[in-house]
């Protein structure tokens, strides 16, 4: 009986084995565990806050007092793992999806101007699908902070020229913007404009170049304000006496109230007395000044370390990239969440007019939360490349080693 002889085994293929099996368990990096451990955190502090601001409301209405927070519960509990599925996505699938998620935001914001489009206090920018309101203008920041990003990474040589930073980008980042100013949401378009300029900034534009932007989003917002008297006397208004506590600044007054009963402890959570009819959108815009009444000074450190400890992460994985399309979106997303915060809580503590921008991750609002938690998973997949970029690089000398190494330049 004739026996053939077997091939010999080849160690390539069980080598490239386990070298994948070796990346799917690589570490993940300090900035990708900074950012999930902080967006958890301020989403579980949120929930818990919701819950507090809202069951005063519900049941003074007859309704359940759980309610508010089973819906922002529901969103939180399809925003987490979406944020989880968003980090394993590639770069260049994120890179394609630039456009096509541009033009599928702004379409989703037009729909405000059909007859699905919901007002409320003076803006027009939700839309009711199935008996759930959404505000397109979220998935619109993601969109535009990605889009830019993209568009300025095609033109990375020639940043240099004013054409090239400004087409298309200032159009149609116009356009998009003007979608939402159509609605007559003011809070919203400034977020617009500052993930723009974010991404402007991070770009490497030149000092000169990017001095145009600012100076015509500046005129554009204050061309915007001036065209309404009520909105000029809503955005002048001074809450240092009591003359407009019923008018232009109840809102206000009663923010800055309920922060100062707190003190340092606060009066203990769910111990609130502004929730109970006194304090406008005591769960949505100023659900901080809930934060401070309940939980004290105490309470809104921890909200400001949370957002600190965010900015940080977001920031090495900007430092530490060497992917000018992962530097500008992950700029203009953190711009966006930290602008964001920072106007919030500039509102509640009186140095901004009242402008109606949720406080991410802790406001009411499920279309919110689940964007923010979106741009979190990009922020993330962004964070994964960090190890496996810095483990490219240990390798490459090594496979390219031979009778001469170390002689010459040390790759960096």
């Amino acid at each position: 009986m004739t026996q053939v002889a077997r091939p010999p085994r080849s160690e390539s293929g069980g080598l490239a084995a386990r070298v994948s099996l070796g990346r799917r368990f690589v570490p993940v990096s300090s900035e990708f565990l900074m950012i999930t451990s902080t967006a958890l955190l301020l989403t579980l502090f949120g929930l818990v806050m919701v819950l507090s601001a809202t069951s005063a409301g519900a049941i003074e209405s007859g309704q359940n007092p759980m309610s508010g927070a089973l819906r922002q519960g529901i969103f939180a509990v399809l925003g987490v793992p979406l944020m989880f599925l968003i980090s394993r996505l590639p770069v260049k699938f994120l890179k394609r999806m630039a456009w096509p998620a541009l033009f599928g935001a702004v379409a989703l914001q037009l729909l405000v101007f059909t007859p699905l489009g919901i007002e409320d206090g003076g803006n027009r920018n939700w839309i009711s699908i199935a008996g759930f309101s959404l505000q397109p203008s979220e998935f619109l920041k993601l969109a535009l902070a990605l889009w830019v990003a993209y568009v300025l990474l095609r033109k990375h040589a020639m940043l240099g020229t004013w054409h090239q930073v400004f087409i298309p980008v200032v159009p149609v980042g116009a356009l998009a913007i003007g979608t939402v100013l159509g609605g007559k949401d003011l809070g919203t378009a400034m977020v617009l404009v500052l993930i723009l300029l974010g991404c402007l900034f991070f770009s490497g534009v030149k000092l000169r170049l990017f001095i145009i932007p600012v100076i015509l989003g500046v005129v554009a917002v204050l061309a915007y304000a001036l065209s309404s008297d009520d909105r000029m006397r809503r955005i002048t208004a001074t809450c240092d006496d009591m003359s407009l506590y019923y008018t232009d600044c109840y809102q206000s007054i009663h923010g800055i109230w309920g922060m100062a009963s707190g003190g340092i402890f606060g009066l203990g959570l769910g111990n609130s007395q502004e929730k109970y009819g006194w304090l406008p959108a005591a769960g949505n815009d100023f659900i901080f000044a809930i934060v401070g009444e309940e939980l004290g000074l105490i309470g809104c450190i921890v909200v400001l370390a949370l957002f600190t400890f965010f900015t940080i992460g977001a920031f090495h994985v900007i430092r530490k990239t060497d992917d000018p399309f992962i530097r500008v979106a992950a700029g203009g997303i953190t711009v966006w969440i930290v602008g964001q915060a920072v106007l919030n809580i500039g509102v509640v503590i009186g140095l901004f007019p009242v402008m109606g921008v949720p406080l991410p991750f802790m406001s009411q609002g499920g279309t919110a939360l689940l964007a923010v938690l979106m741009a979190c998973g990009v922020l993330l997949a962004f964070a994964r490349t960090l190890p496996a970029e810095s483990g490219q690089r240990e390798s490459r000398p090594s496979a390219r080693r031979g009778p001469s190494a170390g002689r010459g330049r040390v790759a960096q």
